[in-house]
């Protein structure tokens, strides 16, 4: 039997190159534009004001407790900033971190679950980083990356490893109650189903049936006690208003139909085949690839342990993900790894038991290939069809100048694409890191113009430093209080009414407008003028908006609005 030491070199080695590769293509990735509105901007702000305001038991934001997540992510994020100093810097490498342990744990429970078939270890974290809605998702500085870090932890204690069948209940209930405290009660949705039909896969709990179930219920309470050590002097602390979101309408309002068109919830709800229609673009580029899909087909029984468990894992969890109103993209991210083990899987025994399709050139990445190399013409040719007014829009206007340079990449990853022999799936995972890599590139020259929330936020804080009340026209989400380093509430208006009782009682505020184009008075009168996603920002001065809104001219500014982008012309002409 191989030394401890040799394994422990066997699985070092194990991780290259896949994991120095993501590294790498990760932080060129989050590093390329700053934090993004409105999930990226939020969690910082929710932290921010943590940090400022001293309230390291419950999360706050805009002044008032938020109940939507618990505090896991935001005390990790204190913890850098306690060594590192206050900056957007950490929670970024917080996330690459955590994307990197989370493909070290796909390759860990692929090794446990096929002890016979090493090539496991290493295909199922290739596949995990190639997966492109994941790798962009997973640039967010969000929660549900290390919640599937969390997951994939806990599900690992659950698989037997050779000198010890039995599960490490212990770790099970701790990686269990380290993700309550990550997004709450739905972490248990994440690793129910293995547990629960844990004798389908597992022939210790097939044997043991009583201490699986027993053993493993009380692990599930000691992480439901971790969560309540937190939740229950969070929700004294917080006040009833608080407690009552914290513990009833928080979780059941993502569940219920009623409550998930509620203010919080109102763009969550989705018919039960939403996930079904996007699996995909979610599975992409595997989902392009014809050997998955018959590997995946052809599966028969008797199935391994291993294949098992991924079935009992995927399927219970998105039939009642799909049954649940509530529904985004990013919810089953966790399972993207049991998605990765059940193709890898897939394909380990197509190569046994099926020789000649798993040699068969028709089911290899051709068609990527020639959908690179297609995408690789157009972008070519995109700056012919916007110099001859054939195409015009503004992804195309602004991506025109350096679409020629990113054709050249799509044209090398088709080419690689249409290679055939061994490695084909190491060729499709490095094709789509980075493809995803280069398209984040794209964004980052065209369109991040519209995303970057800068200009308004230093503005903001700029006022405030200087004493000057802040307001918000309808639902503030904190997106300008981390970069503003905003230390007050932003006041949030609905109607002309209530901008003219804020500029009778603030008289030196400065209120922000939302809207779909801004007018001549918009780029008269204001402070401040810049695009955000599809609509604009405008900063106002509050009398004088308030003046406009009550039919009155507003004094002549001392200073000209401010437009940005400054050295764009399309954003200092008026609409």
């Amino acid at each position: 039997m191989p030394s401890s030491s040799y394994r422990r070199f066997e699985h070092l080695r194990a991780t290259w190159p896949w994991l120095p590769l993501w590294t790498v293509v990760a932080l060129l990735a989050i590093f390329s534009h700053g934090p993004m509105p409105l999930y990226s901007t939020r969690t910082l702000a929710v932290a921010w004001e943590m940090w400022n305001q001293g309230h390291w038991l419950v999360p706050h934001i805009n002044g008032q407790p938020y109940s939507e997540k618990a505090p896991l992510l935001f005390w990790l994020i204190h913890a850098g900033w306690f060594a590192f100093g206050v900056s957007d810097a950490w929670p970024r490498v917080l996330e690459v971190l955590v994307g990197g342990a989370q493909l070290v744990l796909a390759s860990l429970l692929a090794r446990r679950l096929f002890p016979d078939r090493p090539w496991m270890a290493k295909a199922t974290p290739w596949m995990l980083l190639a997966f492109g809605y994941a790798f962009l998702f997973g640039l967010q500085i969000m929660y549900d990356v290390l919640l599937a870090t969390w997951a994939l932890a806990a599900l690992l204690c659950l698989t037997p490893r050779m000198q010890r069948a039995e599960p490490r209940w212990l770790l099970f209930g701790v990686c269990v109650g380290l993700g309550l405290l990550t997004k709450g009660p739905v972490m248990l949705l994440h690793v129910a189903f293995p547990w629960l039909l844990g004798p389908l896969w597992n022939d210790w709990a097939d044997r043991h049936r009583a201490r699986w179930y027993g053993r493993g219920a009380l692990a599930l309470l000691l992480g439901g006690a971790m969560l309540l050590a937190w939740a229950l002097p969070a929700g004294l602390s917080g006040g009833e208003a608080y407690r009552q979101r914290l513990f009833f309408t928080q979780t059941a309002g993502r569940v219920v139909d009623k409550l998930a068109a509620g203010k919080d919830l109102q763009n969550h709800a989705e018919p039960f085949w939403f996930y079904l229609l996007w699996l995909p673009l979610m599975l992409f580029p595997f989902s392009g690839w014809p050997r998955i899909w018959v590997a995946v087909a052809g599966l028969r029984r008797p199935l391994e342990p291993g294949l098992r468990f991924a079935l009992c894992w995927l399927l219970p969890t998105f039939v009642v993900f799909s049954l649940i109103s509530g529904k985004q993209l990013y919810y089953p991210l966790p399972e993207l790894a049991g998605a990765a083990l059940l193709m890898a899987g897939a394909i380990a025994v197509l190569r046994e038991r099926r020789p000649h399709l798993a040699d068969n050139g028709w089911l290899g990445t051709w068609p990527l290939g020639v959908g690179g190399i297609a995408f690789a013409v157009a972008l070519f040719m995109l700056p012919l069809l916007v110099a001859s007014n054939r195409l015009h829009g503004e992804w195309v206007d602004s991506a025109a100048p350096y679409s020629r340079y990113f054709s050249v990449v799509f044209l090398l990853l088709g080419g690689l694409l249409l290679l055939r022999g061994r490695g084909e799936l190491r060729r499709l995972a490095v094709a789509g890191l980075i493809g995803v890599l280069a398209l984040n590139a794209l964004f980052t020259l065209t369109l991040w113009s519209r995303y970057d929330l800068r200009p308004i936020a230093h503005l903001l804080g700029a006022a405030e430093q200087a004493g000057h009340p802040l307001a918000y026209t309808g639902n503030y989400e904190g997106q300008f209080h981390f970069e503003g380093r905003l230390t007050r509430p932003i006041s949030e208006l609905f109607g002309d009414q209530a901008i003219q009782d804020f500029a009778r009682a603030h008289p030196d505020g400065v209120i922000v407008l939302h809207v779909h184009r801004p007018d001549a008075n918009d780029l008269r009168y204001a402070l401040l003028a810049q695009p955000f996603r599809s609509s604009w920002l405008v900063a106002w001065p509050a009398v004088s908006l308030a003046d406009l809104r009550s039919g009155h001219t507003p004094p002549e500014p001392a200073q000209p609005t401010r437009v940005y982008p400054a050295d764009d012309w399309r954003y200092r002409t008026q609409p």
